[in-house]
């Protein structure tokens, strides 16, 4: 399997006016690639720029980062032409490795938009570096700039940075040094969601588990489903019973504990996210805690819940000041 670290730049609207800039408002101006080989080295580039049809004046903050003109880009190809070549380049096995989580999602915006056959139809496996620098060198948590992760590995800097070319191949260069256990901490791209219930995501990586789910109507939809809802130790498979009940503090944000007899302490914390279509679906993650952990939780859950109850009191003496207000005889409506 080849791994293809892809980079992008693009282009928006520089007045925020165009009818299209909802449907596109990321316009792909320039892939650049690398692609390695299952040893992690380098034997091959992409570099192609990309002619704009959409936004046809650089918008100031493109045009200060990668100092690109409109006049340079108009001697690129249409993306139609350049996406067949960048497709037939990668080949049939491969990976995309990206530095964050954001180029494949605008790769397929494009894609949709030009009405190309999509890259995939559900989730996108592919390879975070940003996040897997952290796993390897740092906390799990943090995301550094690329600049950063070159200085701190001591590569050398032998071309500049923010090109499409230049950041695929810096981020290729730190992709080469990591050990190999530290890639299976792969992450996936949702722009397309599981179609149904059959293709829904389970995963388990070394210290959490994730599930991602089929589109549902709303919220509230999905937040009454059991699979959602559900506490399964991800390593034994047993429901547990839960020590600490659903809650959330955002209504974004759901969290429990659950116990497993054989493996401790489990924390399930539920994200709803939207979808692109306006639907919502779920993003879940499970991992063992300590009590400590625990403890925060549970404090979480107080807060909430006295937030709730001062919420509910203010709502109480706020009505009864309104009805206090309303002249003896006067018709409340």
């Amino acid at each position: 399997m080849d791994y293809i670290i892809m980079d992008l730049e693009w282009n928006q609207s520089s007045t925020g006016q165009e009818e299209v800039s909802k449907e596109l408002p990321f316009e792909i101006i320039e892939i650049g690639a690398i692609k390695l080989n299952s040893e992690r080295k380098m034997i091959d580039e992409f570099s192609e720029l990309v002619k704009p049809t959409v936004y046809h004046s650089m918008h100031h903050v493109t045009r200060k980062l990668i100092h690109l003109q409109m006049e340079q880009l108009e001697k690129g190809r249409p993306f139609t032409e350049v996406m067949e070549q960048f497709r037939a380049w990668c080949g049939e096995d491969y990976i995309f490795c990206t530095w964050g989580p954001l180029d494949l999602t605008e790769l397929q915006r494009n894609i949709r938009y030009y009405h190309l056959e999509p890259l995939g139809d559900g989730p996108i496996r592919f390879l975070d570096v940003q996040k897997l620098f952290s796993i390897a060198y740092e906390d799990r948590k943090s995301r550094r700039a690329l600049e950063y992760a070159i200085d701190y590995l001591e590569i050398e800097k032998d071309i500049p940075f923010h090109r499409a070319f230049s950041d695929a191949y810096y981020a290729a260069k730190v992709l080469a040094r990591m050990d190999g256990k530290v890639l299976a901490n792969y992450s996936f791209d949702v722009f397309h969601l599981p179609k149904d219930k059959k293709s829904e995501i389970y995963v388990t990586f070394d210290t959490y588990a994730k599930y991602i789910s089929r589109p549902f109507a709303d919220k509230t939809e999905a937040l009454a489903d059991k699979t959602v809802m559900s506490t399964r130790c991800y390593l034994c498979g047993r429901k547990l019973r839960r020590k600490i009940n659903w809650f959330s503090p955002n209504g974004k944000h759901y969290y429990s504990v659950s116990y497993c007899d054989k493996h401790g302490h489990m924390k399930a914390k539920i994200r709803i996210r939207k979808a692109e279509d306006g639907s919502a679906y779920i993003v879940k993650t499970e991992k063992f805690i300590t009590e400590a952990e625990i403890e925060t939780i549970r404090d979480k859950q107080n807060k909430t819940r006295k937030q709730r109850k001062n919420k509910r009191a203010a709502k109480s003496r706020n009505h009864q000041t309104q009805r206090a207000s309303v002249p003896a005889g006067a018709v409340s409506s």
